[in-house]
């Protein structure tokens, strides 16, 4: 299973657009919000870490186009992460947005 077939890719297309959709619809007005960056940061790193994971045990399984989807995921969480503040990073070359 080393390709990508169109069902799978029009699979993820379908779930990112509607997710999309869905985030569009409720974007909040972070008034008054008290929210703890560090616990988000740790959040963040957490969730990249366990799709790092995952991408690892679906390549084990000989799941290669699903271990693609996750390290994307992982990275995503990384780059929003970054884009947020959460993380301090200078390295252009592992992130989409570097101080």
């Amino acid at each position: 299973m080393n390709e990508i077939k169109k069902a799978k890719l029009d699979k993820y297309f379908s779930t990112t657009e509607q997710a999309i959709k869905e985030a569009q619809k409720n974007l909040t007005k972070a008034k008054g919000v008290c929210i703890n960056l560090d616990d988000i940061a740790k959040e963040f790193l957490e969730v990249a870490k366990n799709y790092f994971s995952d991408a690892k045990h679906f390549q084990n399984k000989g799941d290669e186009v699903t271990a693609f989807a996750a390290l994307n995921y992982a990275h995503g969480w990384l780059d929003a992460g970054v884009k947020l503040g959460l993380f301090r990073v200078k390295d252009s070359r592992l992130f989409a947005y570097s101080e």
